[in-house]
């Protein structure tokens, strides 16, 4: 599968100097025109050397800046409306059920491209090492953030989650430093869902922030943060096709955790019968 360009970038955003967040804005904001613009017209555009350029499409993981062009061009050709102008309503009615599920294949297969498998097993390991983790979101993000309590649960994992704003900022504020926060945010910027994480940060508690923002207040004030990559559609709002790829992203989370926590209690019923065979002897 080709590299996703924009996912990538917005996964690296946070890591990434100054200049290459320029870089990085730079795309994110026009890629269209990149596609068309060369090494030299974009280091004059934001007034950096070439080879900036050249490093930081080597950094996300291409092999020079035309390579990253050709992954872009490929990226947005592929997100494109394939759609005939004239058509009958029973066909217009079926083209929009096609382009829902096929902006939230792309969005899932970006997601799943740029998604940090040690970001995962980081999150997974504060999960089951926490006395309680707790799931935030305001908005739509607060019936997945119940969706993500419930999974929880179910896996044997001590969580808990609050729809009202008002719970969920008491709850915030009797977290301890043993605790977990998940927050929940397609944009990261929801002025309510950042004061909750402003709540939590002060109270020293893990915070694992899952959104589609790397560079939104929520997506750089966690200690760990999974990135979804969505895009917009003609039909399809990013907002909307976001929450299938949120929703991924707590399956994988629950599911990884849950693994390990039946991997631990495994491992420690190994240690206790070993510990009773050498007693007995």
């Amino acid at each position: 599968m080709t590299q996703n360009c924009l996912g990538t970038i917005r996964s690296y955003y946070s890591k990434l100097s100054e200049k290459e967040k320029k870089i990085a804005d730079y795309i994110l904001e026009k890629p269209e025109i990149i596609i068309h613009r060369t090494i030299n017209d974009v280091a004059d555009d934001l007034n950096i050397a070439d080879a900036t350029v050249f490093r930081f499409s080597k950094r996300i993981g291409f092999k020079g800046f035309q390579a990253m062009k050709i992954a872009l061009a490929s990226e947005i050709m592929s997100s494109g409306r394939n759609i005939a102008e004239e058509s009958t309503e029973k066909d217009t009615e079926k083209n929009l059920t096609e382009e829902i599920f096929k902006t939230n294949i792309r969005n899932l297969q970006n997601t799943l491209h740029q998604l940090e498998n040690n970001s995962v097993t980081k999150a997974a390991d504060l999960i089951i090492n926490a006395k309680r983790v707790e799931f935030y979101g305001t908005g739509g993000s607060a019936v997945i953030a119940m969706d993500a309590f419930h999974k929880f649960a179910e896996s044997g994992i001590k969580a808990s989650s609050f729809l009202e704003a008002q719970f969920q900022l008491m709850s915030a504020a009797h977290l301890t430093e043993d605790d977990v926060a998940v927050i929940i945010s397609h944009s990261g910027t929801n002025k309510d869902t950042v004061q909750l994480l402003k709540a939590i940060n002060e109270t020293g508690a893990k915070t694992i922030a899952i959104t589609s923002a790397p560079n939104s207040p929520i997506g750089m004030n966690v200690d760990i943060a999974l990135f979804t990559s969505v895009e917009n559609s003609e039909y399809v709002p990013a907002s909307f096709s976001s929450r299938i790829a949120l929703l991924a992203l707590i399956d994988v989370l629950c599911l990884n955790a849950s693994n390990k926590k039946n991997e631990r209690a495994i491992f420690i019923q190994e240690q206790t019968r070993n510990q009773g065979s050498h007693s007995t002897t």
